[in-house]
């Protein structure tokens, strides 16, 4: 899309990211592409920032949320000089130290913004030994949900004790993660007579 669309997306325009996404998903439902009981959306890092945020603006366009190792902390995080990637990230999203950056930071960071309201199936998760993200960002953004999410929708946080900002190491072990989140979307949008629908065929199928 260009340097301009790149520079129209950071700093102090940051939240154009968010309402894009949101333009996007209502695109996709108002040319029935998808409905709102059908659309799960998916990201990781600061794509998990991205998350966190439209479930907050817009928690009623999304069937199921995945939040991968997300970047949900901002403001505590770039208010933090001694972890690794904070100071050089300051070009991408602003330094807070300064007054006009502390306070668009506060304005979409997904953990100062969780409200009492109705939330999709959401699962975030965490790796132990992240340096990039730290696991206490994710757990504090699953806590505040917990405490002030207004239905039962599925809340699971997920965090992998030997693993880092990219998941666990070795082929198989990255599809089992993947099988993982896979099976937490479809048990969002299938219900219990479709599974075993599919279950019973399968086995029909392959017996």
């Amino acid at each position: 899309m260009g340097r301009q669309w790149y520079e129209n997306g950071k700093l102090l325009k940051k939240k154009n990211t968010f309402t894009d996404f949101i333009a996007c998903a209502e695109y996709l439902i108002d040319k029935k592409y998808c409905s709102k009981e059908k659309l799960c959306i998916n990201g990781r890092s600061a794509g998990g920032l991205l998350i966190g945020d439209v479930v907050n603006m817009r928690p009623d366009l999304f069937k199921a949320a995945v939040a991968g190792v997300p970047f949900v902390d901002v403001v505590t995080t770039m208010l933090d000089p001694t972890i690794p990637l904070t100071t050089s990230e300051w070009e991408e999203w602003g330094d807070p130290r300064k007054e006009e950056f502390y306070s668009y930071m506060k304005s979409y960071s997904p953990v100062d913004n969780v409200k009492a309201q109705n939330y999709p199936d959401i699962l975030v998760t965490a790796g132990l030994n992240d340096p990039s993200v730290v696991y206490s960002e994710p757990a504090k953004f699953v806590a505040k949900l917990r405490d002030m999410k207004t239905n039962d929708n599925l809340l699971l946080f997920k965090c992998e004790m030997g693993a880092g900002h990219f998941s666990k190491y070795g082929r198989f072990e990255k599809l089992q993660e993947d099988a993982f989140t896979y099976t937490f979307i479809l048990k969002a949008v299938i219900n219990n007579d479709e599974i075993m629908w599919l279950i019973s065929s399968y086995l029909f199928n392959y017996s």
